[in-house]
């Protein structure tokens, strides 16, 4: 486009009536003035949070679901409540968010603790300092004052994968160190097993009370994409069975909303660059093609190097039936050219169940009779996201 057409380009845009009026409507980070659906969960959060109102410890709480169940909002909505409440009033309570999915946030157990002792007002060197005194400088500022914090932890399951589950154990422990102020911690995990895997004693602090966010429906979930969609679009702007069809594509995805308001978000924007006055059916299709190619594209880059080897090895014998050991000797050519160490068999089989896990790829488990079992391997990518995909393997592995 010459740059007068850009200009162009820009006018016209701007002289269209837009789509959107408020696009954060759908975005994960909106917190809504009213949560459907959620009545029995937010109310029971509300009771086991309320003891902070009154300057005692309430109980930690573990909250668990699947993604886009509402877990995040419904705390967020309760604690912002909690939060007015208590500057109205003059109550010493603190609240601190953090995604432990944050890189540079909530990584280590030093980076986390630091980021805390800043949220109180300590300057704290990014790295440096030993553990140990980080975490004094956290109780120091705890107890300038008479206060209650309530630690929210979302997605936690991210720290133990990342530091260890040492980190909650000293996190549940801190109330025995100090004497004037107290902390309770919300867990937030879209993990369902995440709790078993922990060492007892993490267990039992972390989970003195549990709470289950259950998926929501088709119908469930179309009332909160109705609600969302009069604040996020202009009236009018949304076309008759997008809705429903929206809703049915997310309910068959384990209830996500989170899913179904990101699908309706990419759809307007989708409409918006045809020109389009309207959101249609066609673009909510295109929106879910988009998202899945994003998303699948974005599993296999973040992935380790050991895995893209593995991953370009299958894509490389995709014209013929192909096994575990097949693959395999592929596999050790790549190591060979690209320097990387080889694995063993067992850890790139292993790999292998992982991408089927994932569905990337699609490994049936045969039987050779007395030669044992191995896999019958067939990539479950899309045929016209492959050319891109062997592109991007292709440059990371530097082949």
């Amino acid at each position: 486009m010459e740059e007068g057409g850009i200009d162009d380009f820009f006018e016209d845009f701007l002289s269209k009536k837009p789509l959107f009026q408020n696009k954060a409507a759908l975005q994960s980070s909106y917190t809504p003035d009213e949560i459907l659906h959620r009545e029995e969960q937010k109310t029971q959060i509300a009771k086991i949070l309320a003891p902070a109102l009154r300057m005692e410890r309430p109980s930690n709480l573990f909250i668990y679901g699947k993604t886009g169940t509402g877990k995040t909002v419904c705390v967020k909505h309760i604690t912002n409540k909690m939060k007015k409440i208590s500057e109205e009033r003059g109550i010493g309570l603190k609240i601190f968010y953090v995604n432990c999915k944050l890189n540079k946030v909530a990584d280590t157990e030093y980076r986390l603790v630091a980021h805390l002792a800043r949220e109180l007002g300590k300057e704290i060197p990014i790295t440096g300092l030993p553990t140990g005194e980080v975490y004094n400088t956290f109780y120091k500022a705890i107890e300038k004052e008479k206060q209650v914090i309530i630690l929210i932890l979302d997605e936690i399951d991210q720290i133990i994968s990342k530091a260890s589950d040492e980190l909650l154990y000293n996190l549940t422990r801190i109330n025995s160190e100090i004497q004037n102020a107290q902390i309770a911690i919300v867990g937030i995990s879209n993990d369902l097993v995440f709790a078993d895997n922990l060492d007892p004693r993490v267990k039992s602090s972390l989970s003195e009370e549990e709470l289950v966010f259950p998926p929501y429906n088709a119908l469930q979930i179309q009332d909160i994409l109705q609600k969302r969609t009069n604040i996020a679009f202009r009236s009018g702007a949304v076309q008759e069975g997008v809705i429903q069809k929206c809703a049915a594509y997310a309910a068959k995805d384990h209830g996500d909303a989170r899913r179904a308001l990101e699908l309706l978000r990419v759809a307007g924007e989708l409409a918006e660059r045809a020109g389009e006055e309207t959101i249609k059916l066609e673009h909510l299709d295109k929106a879910e093609q988009k998202i899945e190619r994003d998303k699948i594209i974005d599993v296999i880059t973040t992935q380790p190097e050991q895995f893209k080897a593995t991953l370009y090895s299958v894509m490389m014998m995709q014209n013929k039936t192909v096994y575990t050991g097949d693959i395999y000797n592929v596999y050790r050519q790549i190591c060979s050219k690209t320097g990387l160490r080889a694995l063993t068999q067992r850890r790139v089989s292993d790999i292998i169940a992982e991408f089927d896990m994932l569905g990337i790829v699609n490994a049936k488990v045969i039987s050779k009779g007395r030669y044992g079992r191995t896999r019958e391997i067939t990539t479950s990518l899309p045929k016209n996201l492959e050319p891109k995909i062997k592109e991007l393997l292709v440059k990371d592995l530097g082949l």
